[in-house]
């Protein structure tokens, strides 16, 4: 019986990531048609960033500062206080901005997207799209996916300034560590690869975001109830997706640098 049920929702799974998947590929089919409207991609662009703005600056500040004062309190001890921004800022760079960011989309957006198109497929607005000859995927779905996926890239900068700036500040206050001493090591120890890491981790992030939000919004069946269930399934795919994604692009990328000799 265990098995039974084990294979059956094994197969679940392996199912939703391949309609996943197809749903995305359709999508990559017609985002840069003529047909896809500019203004309402930068519309949903920039309610996406508005709205994930201040939350994502206050947990920056105080994630930064975390860190820094969790480095300064190991490597004081060892005297390497020139260390602590540089190893603050890459940290940052490789895996809290893009976590932060991702989870912040996921929480606020991802969620938003999924209860909004769930909500006009169960009241008959997309269907009313299809009968007026109007593809719901060009005018529906793909803005916002182009938003959410541009978004967790320009948050992703957001948020590396400002977990940088909350790290350097707090690391002072609390720790005595001056702006200088804190920065002084940052170009050494951020290089090439701590930022292409972060930068391809939010765009993987961003479309896993985009995707499967606007999936189980577009899906959404069974009236309210319905709409409910889709984005308390979309909550945790993504969480899911995003600690999968982390692992395997963490993994490429570092085997790409010791490939190339980076480090």
């Amino acid at each position: 019986m265990r098995v039974t049920a084990m294979a059956r929702k094994t197969d679940q799974i392996l199912s939703g990531i391949g309609k996943i998947s197809l749903f995305t590929l359709q999508l990559f089919r017609i985002l840069f048609r003529k047909e896809v409207q500019r203004q309402a991609v930068f519309k949903q662009m920039s309610e996406v960033t508005l709205h994930s703005l201040p939350i994502t600056a206050v947990a920056g500040i105080f994630v930064g500062g975390i860190f820094a004062l969790q480095f300064a309190a190991q490597m004081k001890g060892f005297g390497a206080d020139g260390y602590i921004g540089g190893a603050n800022t890459s940290a940052i760079v490789r895996n809290v901005g893009p976590l932060l960011v991702a989870f912040m989309l996921a929480g606020k957006i991802g969620a938003y997207t999924t209860a909004e198109l769930g909500t006009m497929r169960v009241t008959d607005q997309i269907d009313a799209l299809s009968t007026l000859g109007l593809s719901p995927l060009v005018y529906l779905i793909a803005p916002r996916f182009l938003a959410i996926l541009a978004a967790a890239i320009l948050l992703l900068i957001f948020s590396f300034f400002i977990s940088t700036l909350g790290g350097m500040v707090i690391c002072h206050l609390a720790a005595g560590i001056n702006f200088y001493q804190y920065a002084s090591k940052v170009p050494e120890i951020l290089n090439f690869w701590s930022i292409l890491n972060g930068v391809a981790k939010s765009a993987v992030f961003g479309l896993l975001i985009a995707a499967i939000s606007c999936y189980f919004g577009y899906t959404a069946s069974g009236g309210a109830r319905g709409v409910g269930t889709a984005v308390n399934t979309t909550a945790v795919t993504i969480v899911v997706s995003l600690v999968v994604a982390n692992y395997w692009v963490t993994s490429l990328i570092h085997s790409l640098a010791a490939i190339f000799g980076g480090q």
